[in-house]
C-alpha cells in the first residue's frame, strides 16, 4: 500500500503530461475526417501532426490508387491495425468516390505538399488522379466504385455530389489552381482538362427530357442508356430535388458556358420553380412505441421545400421503403426509412438565389465579358 501511495504522484504526473501531449489530437478527433481536410488552416499543414496523419492516410490508399469511404483516417492506429491495412492494399472492391472518398484524400495531399513537399505525397497524389482518369467511362461519367463492382455501383453516380466533386478536382488540376499547383505533374493537366470536358458533356447528355421538356437529373443514370436508374431498393428512377442542385451549381461555375449549358441551367431552374413545395412544415412527436418521429403538416412561415424524389412522368413527390414500393405520402413508409433518410430539404434555394445574377450575365449577350 505504501509503494502505491508513493507511486501515485508519479502516475498522476505522467497522466497529466500525456493529457497535455494528446490535447491537440483530441481536438482533431472531435472533427470528422472531411471537416479536418477542409477546415484546418494552411499553417497546420506545417505540423508533424499533419505528416503523421498523412502516413496513416497513405496506408489506406489501395494499390489501384483510390481510397475506401466512411473512414476516419485521422484516428490513431495501433501497430497490428497498420499491418492489417498493408494486407488490404490489394483489395479491388472498396475504392470509391462515394461520400467524398478519394477526392478529399487528394485535397489533403495537395494542401500538405504545399507546406511539406515530399516525394511520397506527390507519388500518392499522382496515383489517385490516374485512378480517377482510368475510372471515367468513355461517355464521360464515373461509376460509384472502381474497379467496377456488380450491381448499381456501375451506374453513373451523381449521388452525394460524387461526380461534381471529381469534376471540380479535374477543373482545378487543369487550371493549376491552389492547392494543386505544386503537386500536379504537368503531364496530367491536359488529361484532367479532357476528363472535365467529357464530364460536362455527360451531364448535359443525361439531363432528363420529360414529354419534350428538359428537367433535371436522377441521382444515378444507367452507364449505357444514360437514363435514370435504380440504386438501393428505396432509390427508384426519379428526378432528384437534391443531387440535381450540385450539377446545376457546377454548370453555373463554368467560365464561358455554351448556349447548350445556358439552356440546361435555365431548364433546371424552371423545374425547381415548378416543383417547389410551399406551406409544409416538419412536426416532431413521440409515437406509441416511444420512438422519436416526425410528420409533415400544412403550416405557414417555414421555407419552401423540395422533395428528394419526383416521378419521371408527372413530377409527383414520392417516398419509398426498403420494399421498393413507391408511396405518395411520407406517413406511408416505415419509421426506420422515414427517419433514416433526407426526404425533404431546401437544397435548390442556394442556386435559385444566385440565378438572377447569372442569368443577367449569360442570357444578355451585351452584358457578357
Amino acid at each position: 500500500m505504501k509503494r502505491i501511495l508513493l507511486l501515485l504522484p508519479v502516475l498522476c504526473s505522467l497522466s497529466l503530461v500525456a493529457s497535455w501531449a494528446q490535447a491537440p489530437n483530441n481536438n482533431l478527433l472531435r472533427m470528422s475526417w472531411s471537416s479536418l481536410i477542409r477546415q484546418q488552416p494552411d499553417a497546420w499543414f506545417d505540423s508533424p501532426q499533419a505528416a503523421e496523419i498523412a502516413e496513416r492516410m497513405l496506408l489506406y490508399q489501395r494499390d489501384c490508387g483510390g481510397w475506401p469511404k466512411n473512414t476516419e483516417m485521422h484516428r490513431p492506429l495501433e501497430e497490428p491495425a497498420k499491418a492489417a491495412l498493408l494486407q488490404l492494399k490489394s483489395r479491388t472492391d472498396d475504392a470509391t468516390t462515394d461520400n467524398g472518398a478519394t477526392t478529399q484524400e487528394l485535397l489533403f495531399l495537395a494542401r500538405l505538399h504545399r507546406r511539406q513537399p515530399r516525394p511520397q505525397y506527390r507519388e500518392a497524389f499522382a496515383r489517385g488522379v490516374q485512378y480517377l482518369i482510368e475510372a471515367q467511362y468513355p461517355n464521360g461519367g464515373w461509376p460509384q466504385f472502381y474497379p467496377l463492382r456488380p450491381g448499381y455501383y456501375t451506374h453513373i453516380t451523381f449521388n452525394d455530389n460524387s461526380m461534381a466533386n471529381i469534376l471540380r478536382l479535374m477543373r482545378d488540376i487543369a487550371r493549376g489552381t491552389a492547392p494543386y499547383e505544386t503537386i500536379t505533374d504537368p503531364s496530367v493537366t491536359g488529361k484532367a482538362q479532357a476528363a472535365f470536358d467529357k464530364g460536362i458533356e455527360c451531364i448535359l447528355n443525361t439531363q432528363y427530357v420529360q414529354q419534350g421538356v428538359l428537367t433535371v437529373w436522377c441521382a444515378q443514370h444507367d452507364e449505357r442508356t444514360l437514363l435514370p436508374a435504380t440504386a438501393r431498393s428505396y432509390e427508384l428512377p426519379s428526378l432528384s430535388g437534391s443531387e440535381s442542385v450540385g450539377l446545376v451549381q457546377l454548370l453555373m461555375e463554368l467560365d464561358t458556358p455554351s448556349p447548350r449549358v445556358i439552356r440546361s441551367v435555365e431548364a433546371a431552374i424552371a423545374w425547381f420553380e415548378k416543383v417547389r413545395i410551399p406551406g409544409l412544415k416538419r412536426e416532431s412527436f413521440v409515437n406509441d412505441q416511444g420512438q422519436y418521429d416526425y410528420r409533415m403538416v400544412a403550416g405557414a412561415g417555414g421555407p419552401d421545400l423540395w422533395a428528394r424524389f419526383y416521378t419521371l412522368e408527372d413530377n409527383r413527390a414520392f417516398f419509398c421503403d426498403r420494399d421498393g414500393v413507391m408511396k405518395f405520402s411520407l406517413s406511408e413508409i416505415g419509421h426506420e426509412r422515414r427517419n433514416g433518410y433526407s426526404w425533404y430539404g431546401t437544397w435548390p434555394a442556394q442556386i435559385l438565389s444566385r440565378y438572377p445574377e447569372w442569368k443577367k450575365k449569360w442570357t444578355n449577350p451585351a452584358a457578357r465579358p
